[in-house]
């Protein structure tokens, strides 16, 4: 979606036309049809954000001006094919019409389509992690899996409003916050880096994640489609009810009585209404809290490069502001 702010969280611009010259290699499959669709989002752009981190996490110990080693560049381009892989899926679930401006693979083509060449990313995302080593294949292999696990946690409560915070929490940290605690990661793992701050900047991925997906959840009932790229309580609309909403429930009974069902957009727009600023600013609360713990991560990571530091501390500032 839309809304990430500008924060100077900007690797090498050779390294960022690397990462896209490896990740098109990557989806460039033997088969025209499967590179055309593998390749689809792809062209669609991106924000990128998760190559991003591990490039500025390799840059941790070397520092922000040395360009970053191939095997940073590969572990850039191995984590974004899995969040592409996954999109493809949740296109499938949610089933989207548009992603990043263009018609989604399942409304182009099929729901098969989609779910095959998600797969397909999915193993050329493991195919490059394997060529880092042992180490940087299984830790995605389990990044994965959490993808899985959070997602299906999240279809288990679909439209059901005694949804509770903590299975909202569970589900986000699989969702997204693993694929960014493990982009940091990896690019911490192949930059040789101490394990006191191997380990920092993998908390710091973990609650930049958790604070970049309640933040995206309280701009889906206060942004506007056109900032959004797509409807206003939209997540309500699929009968997932994220934690303003679960907050919000607790305070009235005129919105549990909507809530339970697949919902038409005008019956969407009342309970976007019935949101107050109180459960919004106690969402904001949570995603602050991570912010917080983000930062003071980093404290733990005794090479990071001064101006890595401030890049990624600026980041998590950026993610909290932008609900404003």
């Amino acid at each position: 979606m839309g809304l990430l702010p500008e924060v100077g969280l900007a690797p090498l611009p050779g390294d960022l036309v690397r990462v896209e010259n490896r990740l098109s290699g990557a989806v460039d499959a033997g088969d025209r049809f499967l590179a055309e669709v593998a390749g689809h989002l792809l062209g669609a752009g991106g924000k990128r954000l998760r190559p991003v981190l591990t490039l500025c996490a390799t840059y941790a110990a070397d520092g922000a001006e040395r360009p970053a080693s191939d095997r940073a560049i590969t572990g850039a381009a191995a984590v974004e094919l899995v969040h592409l892989g996954s999109l493809y899926h949740d296109d499938v679930i949610d089933e989207a019409e548009t992603r990043r401006g263009v018609p989604s693979v399942n409304a182009r083509w099929s729901n098969i389509v989609a779910i095959l060449s998600g797969d397909y990313l999915l193993a050329q995302a493991s195919s490059l992690a394997a060529s880092l080593g042992a180490d940087v294949a299984g830790l995605l292999a389990d990044t994965i899996g959490e993808l899985c696990r959070g997602q299906v946690l999240e279809l288990q409560y679909l439209f059901d409003a005694d949804r509770s915070v903590d299975t909202y929490l569970s589900a986000i940290e699989g969702k997204t916050a693993a694929l960014f605690a493990t982009a940091c990661r990896i690019g911490g793992m192949v930059s040789d880096v101490s394990p006191d701050t191997l380990d920092a900047l993998t908390q710091f991925g973990h609650h930049l994640g958790m604070c970049f997906q309640v933040v995206d959840d309280v701009l889906d009932v206060t942004a506007s489609e056109a900032e959004l790229g797509k409807p206003t309580g939209n997540d309500v609309h699929e009968g997932v009810y994220t934690l303003p909403v679960i907050y919000a429930l607790r305070a009235s009974d005129e919105l549990r009585s909507l809530l339970g069902r697949r919902l038409d957009w005008p019956e969407v727009a009342k309970v976007v209404a019935l949101v107050s600023a109180e459960e919004v600013n106690a969402s904001m609360a949570v995603a602050r809290e991570h912010a917080v713990k983000a930062n003071e991560a980093l404290n733990g990571a005794p090479q990071l490069d001064a101006v890595v530091r401030e890049r990624l501390t600026g980041l998590v500032d950026g993610l909290v502001f932008r609900s404003s």
